[in-house]
């Protein structure tokens, strides 16, 4: 092509200047991409095809490629690999048959395979990038390196990358990282601070496929360009529920192994579904382009996410998958696995914005059908007079009001985002969204899908095309930080740990499952709908359930005794404590409760608040038995798990409500601000006799009850009814109520619970009177009542 004024001798060396001034400012630079585990199923199914569909994006754009397909696989073989699936690779319908087959010889052309074993082999690599730069007059604008890989594999490939294979200066370097990151906060501590050593935190982009599914994409944007129709709606007032959901029809069999290990909550719900969550829950930043923004937001969601405990959770297992375990593991006959396929999860929110709406997250195998979706269900406070085939849908407000993002497949098939013709129509991107057309018959969500506005892709891409190009872009909204990675194990962790041992509910897997996975959740708490005798040992014939089994009463230390499973004994200690709340009230006018702290009161809090609505609330005060020297608001305060379980679902005055004075000018527990004679001040003047109505107290393994610990004189005797005392585990100080106040109680309830409590309970049950060696057995109220309330594993193991 000529260039004006270029072909006069005398100027031949100023225009050959200009020309190569306009080509530098033509090309933008270099970018190798090299893909590990390039002969593996992801690189196959998605990774080669996103590459290609990157290419054919930023054909003629101003850069230039080439593409290192790398693995552990010989050289030959590797190559024979490539050719075939580079062979395969497709086009857009848009893109006509003869330029498809242009572009993608020269992407064939572009691309290599390569061994990469060692530090020596990276240095190879890096020296064959620098050579073909050299040779071709380009400038080098970054790297990336794809670890389609076992995170087992990456510290090794980290090492001989950052040593060996790093672009110059002035280049950038991207690593992609795939899941799983860890299995819990622990590990996933860990894996980030082996990264850490190697790679900056902007140079590292962990991939979970999910946020580049369309739907899941078009969230944020969604929210911001509908900003004015979804501020009043977007918030507890105007939302009923919302439901994350991925359901699947296919089964585990072929990879039990990674199965065993993850199980669905760790393979789909604390990542891709947690992450939907995160869109839809954070606030919305000023400007959604801005990533540092967006990821700031998400994390601030992460961190309002409140604690999940076991009745949080149902879990499930499709019949076959033990069998399927046993064969392609080789396990004995008598092996059956814990590992839950299905899992519907209740989570809420701790903030203004989303308080007390429940956001349901399920996923599972071998279900009815499959699909994902995120539907948010308004509330319907309308009634309407006339009959309901009288209802307009784009005018009745008694119709279902919803917005669901439609991530694919089920009966719609594709990506789409509906919104209920009688909230308002959405406004999406013309360029890259359109309208879906009518299909008669169809219906959705319980309405046609006339009901809706119905918007679905121009054109449809695969996730990792788009997540591909994200990253080419350096657009690090749409990848896992370290930092709201490692908040969302601290979520989950806590749930997953309490889950262990916990059986499953089989199920046949299919339209054969019914209504055996229905749910249905009150407060905090989900259970299946439909009741299913668990068997609860092995073996032929039916086993006794809990149902079958009345609430046991006899005597443990001379004093009554009460003993039953773990649903039915909280369910009894709920009634007893709201029978002496109402005796009380009704004899002096108030109710002074104390309470202890942990674990094991909390399904008590929960049934409280969620059953007990005659119990008297405003006239009952709640006093600590112990707490934790750490400020209230922290996650291990006593307090702090009494206001997420119990108060801020019950009215109780708020100057009937009586933390522990553990933060006192800044300090924790200093003996000089005298928080302990502060509370027993307190406890003096508002107490009569200093004598609460009941005191709930536990019993620890160590024979520990309240935060009065063995072989350690505080609180056990002496005229302080409040001490500060040391606790052998972290945090080690405390503040609890002493032995003698706690003796002076009208009534004294102890709850034990749980298998580990099983060997304390034995011991306890021989020994005298001994509170040195065991706190508890110094439990003896000096003109009140003292009752015993234990699970049959805690007193039968």
């Amino acid at each position: 092509m000529k260039r004006p004024g270029c072909w006069k001798t005398p100027a031949v060396a100023v225009c050959l200047v200009l020309l190569a001034g306009l080509q530098a400012q033509d090309l933008q630079g270099h970018v190798s991409i090299i893909l590990l585990g390039a002969t593996g199923d992801l690189a196959r199914k998605y990774l080669w095809q996103g590459l290609f569909q990157l290419y054919l994006d930023e054909v003629g754009k101003g850069y230039s490629f080439s593409f290192h397909g790398a693995a552990l696989t010989s050289t030959k073989q590797g190559q024979e690999f490539v050719t075939k699936v580079l062979e395969s690779l497709s086009c857009p319908e848009d893109v006509a048959p003869e330029r498809c087959a242009e572009l993608r010889g020269r992407f064939q052309q572009l691309s290599q395979y390569r061994r990469l074993r060692t530090s020596e082999d990276y240095m190879a690599l890096s020296k064959d990038i620098e050579a073909q730069l050299q040779h071709e007059g380009l400038r080098e604008a970054g790297r990336i390196f794809y670890f389609s890989v076992p995170p087992f594999a990456y510290a090794d490939i980290a090492r001989s990358m950052n040593s060996s294979c790093r672009p110059g200066p002035g280049a950038w370097l991207r690593v992609v990282l795939e899941k799983p990151f860890g299995h819990d906060r622990l590990s996933a501590q860990q894996l980030a601070t082996e990264l850490r050593s190697f790679f900056q935190e902007e140079e590292m982009y962990r991939v979970d496929h999910y946020l580049g599914k369309q739907a899941v994409a078009q969230i944020l944007p969604f929210r911001d360009q509908n900003r004015k129709a979804l501020d009043g709606l977007w918030n507890r007032h105007h939302v009923e529920r919302v439901e994350i959901i991925m359901k699947e029809t296919v089964d585990a069999e072929g990879r039990t192994s990674f199965y065993e290990e993850y199980g669905v909550i760790r393979d789909v719900l604390q990542n891709h579904l947690t992450e939907v969550l995160s869109l839809v829950a954070m606030e919305l930043p000023y400007n959604v382009s801005s990533s540092g923004a967006v990821l700031q937001h998400k994390l601030q969601a992460f961190q309002a996410l409140r604690g999940l405990h076991k009745d949080s959770a149902v879990l499930g297992q499709y019949q076959a998958y033990s069998g399927q375990v046993r064969q392609e593991q080789q396990k004995p006959d008598s092996f059956h696995s814990l590992t839950p396929t299905f899992a519907g999860i209740l989570v809420h929110m701790d903030n203004l914005r989303w308080e007390g709406v429940p956001f349901i997250l399920m996923s599972g195998k071998a279900l009815d059908e499959r699909v994902g979706y995120v539907r948010i269900l308004f509330r319907n406070q309308a009634y309407c007079a006339q009959t309901e085939a009288r209802w307009v849908a784009d005018q009745s407000q008694c119709l279902p009001r919803q917005i669901v993002f439609y991530i694919g497949h089920g009966e719609l098939g594709s990506p789409a985002v509906l919104v209920s013709r009688n909230l308002f129509r959405p406004s999406l991107p013309s360029e890259s969204w359109k309208e879906v057309e009518g299909r008669p018959g169809l219906r959705l969500f319980g309405r046609p899908l006339s009901d809706f506005y119905a918007y679905s892709p121009v054109r449809e891409q695969d996730a990792y095309s788009v997540l591909i190009s994200h990253i080419f872009h350096g657009r690090k909204d749409s990848f896992i930080t370290t930092e709201n990675l490692l908040a969302s194990w601290a979520f989950w962790t806590p749930l997953l740990d309490s889950l262990a041992y916990e059986a499953p509910r089989l199920y046949p897997g299919g339209a054969a499952n019914g209504h055996l996975l229905d749910f249905e959740f009150t407060g905090t708490q989900v259970r299946f709908s439909q009741q299913q005798p668990e068997q609860l040992v092995p073996g032929p014939g039916s086993a006794p359930s809990p149902s079958d089994f009345q609430v046991l009463q006899s005597k443990y230390r001379d004093s009554p005794l009460i003993s039953a499973w773990p649903e039915e004994l909280i369910a009894k200690l709920a009634d007893d404590i709201e029978a002496t709340a109402m005796r009380a009230v009704r004899r002096f006018g108030e109710f002074h409760l104390a309470l202890s702290g942990g674990s094991s009161p909390v399904p008590l809090f929960q049934q409280l608040a969620t059953r007990h609505y005659g119990f008297p609330w405003a006239h009952t005060h709640l006093w600590l038995v112990d707490e934790r020297c750490v400020p209230l608001r922290d996650p291990e305060s006593n307090f702090q798990g009494l206001q997420a379980h119990l108060l801020q679902h019950v009215r109780v005055p708020y100057y009937n409500v009586h933390p522990m004075p553990v933060h006192l000018h800044q300090r924790l527990c200093a003996e000089e601000d005298q928080g302990a004679q502060m509370y027993a001040s307190e406890i003096s003047a508002l107490v009569t006799n200093s004598s609460f109505d009941l005191v709930l107290l536990g019993m620890g393994t160590d024979g520990h009850t309240a935060s009065l610990f063995p072989q350690s004189p505080a609180g056990l005797e002496g005229p302080q009814p409040v001490v500060l005392t040391r606790s052998p585990s972290k945090p080690h100080q405390r503040m609890s109520l002493s032995l003698p106040l706690i003796n002076r109680a009208r009534k004294v309830a102890i709850l034990v619970m749980g298998r580990m409590k099983r060997e304390i309970t034995m011991l306890v049950s021989r020994v005298g009177h001994e509170p040195k060696k065991w706190p508890i057995s110094g439990v003896l109220p000096s003109s009140g009542q003292l009752v015993w309330y234990m699970d049959y594993e805690a007193f039968l193991g």
